[in-house]
């Protein structure tokens, strides 16, 4: 390049898509512009689709992918609500399962939290044949305690974790006792209520969170049908309770590589 005054450079936020360049191969040269290196350049980086409730239909982009990577976890629990005698009627709801390709890849739903004893267990998952990657199982939720005499207020178990997180926590004791909520999107599991320090009155138990599925997919296919996992109901009050809380819902993400 010839010798320039600083007066005769061009300013870099003065640059134009048609500038143009060399290029040479070793063997010949030929000159390119900066949109078109823009072009050749930003299919390098994925594109993300999220899918974050209901069932659908996934369409592969045009021009085709290479690979597309799925990550999705199942919904999770919902812990159970805390009460007096039996806790029948408490009990958590199980979380939804997250799908895609029908059977290819399933991150179950977590189990919600029983009456009482170990929390909920938590969603397993599987790759059907031709992906490559992991399928993994949720978190299962903390179990409960009682109460055997008047004054003892005993925590809600927490719920399971995902691989994203997002377990509720237990109920307070004799205080804001109702079960915290898994988070959105999370698949983590719901807290169990806490106890109200009533003689022979159990704790809620945590719910068990959505299992994770982590997987590349060569030459995907033109659609896929997919399904995000539901979360997982609350547990009803007890007598002399609270209720747990909700589970977390599911969620997919696809990333595009070309």
């Amino acid at each position: 390049m010839a010798d320039k005054k600083i007066t005769e450079l061009q300013l870099v936020d003065e640059v134009t898509g048609d500038l143009n360049f060399p290029v040479d191969d070793t063997l010949q040269t030929y000159r390119a512009t900066a949109a078109q290196m823009k072009t050749y350049i930003t299919p390098g980086y994925p594109t993300i689709q999220k899918f974050l409730s209901g069932t659908g239909t996934y369409t592969r982009p045009t021009p085709a992918p290479r690979y597309i990577r799925v990550r999705m976890v199942g919904g999770g629990g919902g812990g159970s609500g805390s009460g007096t005698g039996s806790l029948a009627g408490s009990v958590g709801g199980a979380g939804g399962a997250s799908t895609f390709g029908t059977t290819l890849l399933s991150a179950g739903g977590g189990a919600g939290g029983p009456a009482s004893g170990a929390g909920g267990a938590g969603g397993t998952s599987s790759l059907g044949t031709g992906p490559i990657g992991v399928a993994l199982p949720g978190g299962r939720g903390q179990g409960y305690s009682f109460t055997p005499t008047t004054g003892e207020y005993p925590q809600g178990g927490q719920g399971g974790s995902s691989a994203f997180g997002g377990n509720g926590g237990g109920g307070d004791a004799n205080s804001v006792g109702t079960g915290q909520a898994g988070g959105t999107n999370t698949g983590g599991g719901g807290g169990g209520a806490g106890s109200a320090g009533v003689a022979a009155t159990g704790s809620g138990t945590g719910g068990g969170a959505g299992g994770f599925v982590d997987a590349i997919i060569t030459n995907p296919d033109a659609t896929y049908s997919y399904a995000v996992g539901a979360a997982g109901t609350a547990g009803s009050v007890g007598t002399n309770g609270f209720g747990g809380g909700a589970g977390g819902s599911g969620i997919i993400i696809v990333e595009e590589y070309y």
